[in-house]
């Protein structure tokens, strides 16, 4: 999840058909494509998206994409500290709670850790900071390296989604060992695709499909969409192509795994393409310097990746942070409703 800004890693990611860019301003990224893709989400399965915690005010802040691979990347942008100075309400969003005769039976529930992560660009999200949330979790890739899940997990790493796969024909070479270390160390994991928009849908579904397990417990599967600017594959599809193509693979996903695939995106896709777009699926939203409300106003939202340049114990060099929109007894309920 991070933007290739150095020749020699940009001509290493392309080799590797897993690229990225970096974003600038809320404006210039609109101008200019991203690197990686995100989930869509396909029908209903019982899974709802949490309500947004509350509307951002005052001008837009900087934004940047978040999937691309090469991590050891900063984030230009990130520096600048935001005030939004949002409230935080004081009941938890009404979107999480199922009907009595609709949750799932829980079983034992994993221990939350508190997020005890650095970041080596803060941000002053003001009174929306995602550390008033409880469940905080990291998404990784080969660019993380050899990671010790039982550190990371101890550091505040309650969940992780980990790159499985791009394209029709690339396998992130760590995703098998992050797959098995993630599960053995406690953490909740799933897994992600990066959209390849050179690609044709159904084969990218189905790649995904022979890579990453169906295991019971596993959280449901993400598509990222972004749009690419430093990969051979040029293509910036229509809004109605791009709908159509994830609507494609989202719906192979969920009749494969039976969970309702996740979206997520950065802010200049999500207005290309997303806007009032797949009402019913979840979304895990890029925004690094302001508060997703701010910067995706009205879409309600499962996950915000709030930094790029988290630190911890456990991984060398950064790591994309990201938290749960509710409480912990959202956590397990979501979980409960989400997993087999």
């Amino acid at each position: 999840m991070r933007f290739s800004g150095v020749p020699a890693i940009l001509l290493a990611c392309l080799s590797l058909a897993a690229c990225s860019s970096r974003g600038l301003t809320i404006d210039e990224l609109l101008a200019q494509p991203s690197m990686e893709t995100t989930s869509s989400v396909a029908q209903s399965t019982g899974i709802e998206p949490p309500a947004d915690i509350a509307s951002a005010q005052g001008n837009e802040a900087p934004e940047m994409l978040a999937m691309a691979p090469p991590a050891p990347i900063p984030h230009a942008l990130e520096s600048a500290v935001i005030e939004v100075g949002m409230p935080i309400p004081s009941a938890r969003p009404a979107a999480f709670i199922s009907p009595p005769a609709l949750r799932k039976k829980r079983g034992p529930r994993s221990e939350i850790y508190r997020q005890r992560f650095r970041d080596a660009k803060p941000i002053n999200f003001g009174r929306a900071s995602p550390h008033s949330l409880a469940v905080h979790g990291v998404d990784v890739s080969r660019w993380q390296g050899e990671i010790d899940w039982v550190k990371l997990r101890s550091q505040g790493a309650n969940f992780a989604y980990i790159k499985a796969t791009d394209g029709g024909d690339h396998l992130d070479p760590m995703f098998k060992k992050n797959w098995r270390a993630a599960a053995e160390a406690g953490l909740k994991r799933g897994a992600y695709h990066f959209f390849y928009w050179c690609r044709v849908a159904s084969e990218q579904a189905d790649w995904f499909i022979r890579n990453v397990p169906k295991e019971p417990g596993a959280l449901p599967p993400v598509l990222d969409v972004e749009w690419n600017g430093d990969s051979n594959c040029k293509k910036r599809p229509s809004r109605e192509v791009v709908l159509e193509k994830m609507q494609v693979f989202l719906d192979k996903l969920e009749r494969h795994y039976g969970q309702r695939p996740i979206i997520y995106t950065a802010p200049d896709f999500y207005r290309d393409n997303l806007q009032g777009a797949f009402p019913n699926h979840p979304f895990w939203l890029r925004s690094v310097a302001a508060h997703p409300s701010k910067v995706y106003p009205g879409r309600k939202w499962v996950f915000w990746q709030y930094s790029g340049s988290g630190l911890s114990h456990g991984v060398d060099g950064k790591i994309d942070l990201n938290v749960f929109h509710g409480s912990e007894e959202d956590w397990h309920q979501w979980v409960a409703d989400a997993t087999h």
